[in-house]
């Protein structure tokens, strides 16, 4: 069952997943987190950078891992969510050297870069939170619709929705990466707890079909449904669709 908790603004469902990031270090500061990228994240990062500012979170002690990448995009590439993670956060805070663990897109064999990645989530003990957001077609990672609930990281083509959506993160005549490396949603489900955000008009259909739908390829987030401590974050705009609402 996945707890969903209904926001009035977006900046409330930043601020309380920021509250829970924090409390989680406090209670376990050597804690294994899975970030994730995209458009909410953003401004959960620059959030949990002020508190960090303000002394009031140390991530020293952590450990980060992320949740997916493009398949041949350099991690040096701008686009590249290993580049924008360290970027928008990582570079910014405490984190000790080599406790942020990126995938390599570049890696000579797909296959190998995963086993060796879930390998690395292993010896740390698995993920303690798992970031993730919800893509218009129900995504989560870059694990889209058909995915297989029983899928570890592995390479997949991306669909066309997707690839369009993030075409502003290019430059003008870039191409978007057909393929990219994610966790998969079996993967995924092994974090010990999950947190969703959600935000805007534009995610409530996937919204609702995750919450209040079957559990099946088509929704790939409906997968979450089955993990004993998943958190979504939604506001009114994504909520709308929901019962009750």
């Amino acid at each position: 069952m996945i707890d969903v908790r209904r926001f009035d603004r977006a900046d409330q469902v930043i601020a309380a997943a920021a509250d829970a990031i924090c409390a989680l270090l406090a209670e376990k500061p050597e804690a294994a987190i899975g970030l994730a990228t995209g458009r909410t994240q953003q401004p959960l990062y620059a959030e949990l950078l002020r508190r960090h500012r303000a002394g009031e979170v140390s991530f020293r002690r952590a450990r980060c891992f992320h949740l997916d990448e493009y398949w041949r995009l350099p991690e040096t590439s701008p686009q590249s969510m290993s580049h924008q993670l360290q970027a928008q956060f990582v570079a910014s805070t405490d984190l000790s050297a080599g406790r942020f663990d990126r995938v390599n897109g570049m890696a000579a064999d797909p296959a190998l870069e995963a086993a060796r990645y879930e390998a690395a989530i292993r010896r740390a003990g698995g993920i303690d939170l798992q970031l993730l957001g919800l893509g218009t077609n129900g995504h989560i990672g870059f694990n889209e619709p058909g995915s297989p609930h029983a899928s570890r990281m592995r390479l997949v083509r991306l669909t066309a929705e997707t690839r369009a959506q993030n075409r502003d993160f290019f430059p003008p005549g870039a191409t978007v990466p057909p393929e990219a490396l994610t966790m998969g949603i079996a993967t995924i489900l092994e974090a010990r707890s999950i947190l969703v955000l959600v935000t805007g008009a534009s995610k409530a259909a996937a919204l609702q079909a995750a919450v209040e739908g079957p559990i099946n390829a088509a929704s790939p987030a409906s997968a979450l449904q089955r993990h004993g401590n998943c958190t979504l974050l939604c506001d009114a705009k994504a909520a709308q669709s929901l019962k009750g609402n």
